[in-house]
């Protein structure tokens, strides 16, 4: 593909009364065992980006969390190599996960987090380039005892291209991704024809492929592409937008969008 169409997602992250983690010295690591800034060297890579990695302001928490953390639940994308996706989710102790979807963009991480509390059945694979929202999600699975959390940094991009089996996913997730409101800027928009055909090889038959938005044109674009593209078809009968589900979860951001009058859509669509 010609370009990278991961996004950081579009909710920006809340303020912090929490000191920031010491800054390393010039040369060092940020987080000698946490994250690397860029673990594919993708700045080599010509394509378009839609998004930049984010190292950001991280509380002494979220640095702390990267620290202990990142060994046993973090990965590097880095392209060299194809997940064992049931030997990254095996736990220590207790029962594994039945099923194992994938987030794209999941910002603070909050919902994520919610929602593997409620499902400790589904693993879930959590990627984003944000480095405090990557040590803020590690720290709430281990505040909450969650062993079904993992989390990658890098490009979502050569996470799908090359280290994803194929029909290894039972759904993926890009919840309020960035719109991308300029005009100029709609080509990075994540939803379009070469990315669907992307995501639709490790996603299982049947498995669920949900998109959700606030803003109107960016969802009528998904509803477009996704109603066009072979390898998915809506399960909403009538060929529309779907009630948001249960298992996803009403985040801050989309509270403060709906107290505006922004109208919050879902798309669910099956890979065939």
């Amino acid at each position: 593909m010609s370009e990278s169409v991961e996004h950081p997602t579009s909710e920006p992250p809340p303020e912090s009364t929490e000191p920031p983690a010491p800054s390393a010295r010039p040369n060092e690591p940020r987080f000698p065992d946490g994250p690397k800034p860029d673990p594919a060297d993708s700045h080599h890579e010509r394509r378009i980006r839609s998004f930049q990695p984010r190292r950001g302001r991280v509380t002494t928490a979220q640095g702390d969390a990267l620290q202990r953390l990142w060994p046993q639940w973090g990965l590097d994308v880095d392209g060299q190599r194809v997940l064992d996706l049931p030997a990254l989710f095996a736990p220590e102790t207790g029962p594994g996960v039945d099923r194992i979807v994938l987030e794209i963009g999941f910002g603070m991480g909050e919902a994520t987090a919610q929602m593997a509390a409620e499902d400790p059945s589904t693993g879930i694979l959590a990627v984003d380039v944000h480095t405090p929202g990557q040590g803020n999600l590690l720290n709430l699975a281990d505040k909450n005892g969650l062993t079904n959390v993992r989390v990658a940094n890098g490009d979502a991009i050569i996470l799908l291209r090359s280290m994803l089996p194929t029909a290894s996913l039972d759904g993926v997730r890009v919840y309020f991704p960035d719109p991308w409101p300029k005009k100029r800027h709609v080509k990075r928009r994540l939803i379009q024809p070469e990315f669907l055909s992307l995501v639709a090889g490790p996603m299982k038959p049947g498995a669920l492929l949900h998109c959700a938005t606030d803003w109107e044109d960016y969802a009528e674009q998904m509803l477009e592409v996704l109603s066009a593209h072979p390898d998915f078809e809506n399960t909403v009968p009538d060929g529309g937008f779907a009630p948001r589900p249960d298992f996803r979860p009403l985040t801050r951001f989309e509270g403060k969008g709906l107290d505006k009058s922004h109208v919050v859509h879902d798309l669910l669509f099956r890979r065939k």
